[in-house]
């Protein structure tokens, strides 16, 4: 019985994730979605570059959504690490995405508008987004060991009592 809650917590705590993650991917989608279309029908890139451009900019407003909303209470002591393998699995999931959009256009020849958008911005982003899930989680955005986050509390707490006991002495000795 007592497993119950905590795997009832434990859900409730990935939806709150999912949900925030969610969130960030939807910001991250219509960028993605305004940039591949700007670049290909604005600026006349080929679509493959176009799609290149508009992930690595997705990929930017992500990292800020992530970091400072769905995972800001993750372990901050490693941020170079953090970034590294952030962008890492991000470039993985780039070359998922525009991987399947280049097969589509250049591979199957769907070369329309709407085609390159489902195969990019569907097909290619959907299993992007399911592997970058899997992989922020697992490897980017841990979370502090559990024996870290209590030390790391204590040791505010004991900082906090010594200084108002110096306080006190201080106060004492007036």
């Amino acid at each position: 019985m007592s497993e119950r809650p905590t795997l009832r917590s434990r859900l409730r705590q990935l939806a709150r994730e999912l949900a925030k993650f969610g969130t960030v991917g939807a910001v991250g989608f219509l960028v993605n979605f305004v940039v591949f279309n700007l670049c290909m029908h604005a600026f006349g890139l080929a679509v493959v570059r176009s799609g290149v451009i508009a992930t690595v900019v997705a990929i930017g407003t992500n990292y800020i959504g992530n970091r400072y909303w769905t995972y800001r209470s993750s372990d901050k002591s490693h941020r170079s690490r953090e970034l590294s393998l952030f962008l890492l699995f991000s470039g993985i999931g780039l070359i998922i995405e525009n991987g399947i959009l280049a097969l589509s256009h250049y591979g199957f020849g769907f070369t329309s508008t709407v085609a390159d958008n489902v195969a990019k911005n569907v097909i290619g982003l959907g299993i992007g987004t399911a592997f970058r899930f899997w992989s922020y989680r697992t490897w980017v955005f841990r979370a502090l060991p559990a024996r870290e986050a209590v030390e790391t509390a204590e040791s505010f707490l004991e900082e906090d009592a010594l200084l108002g006991e110096a306080r006190y002495q201080a106060g004492r000795t007036k």
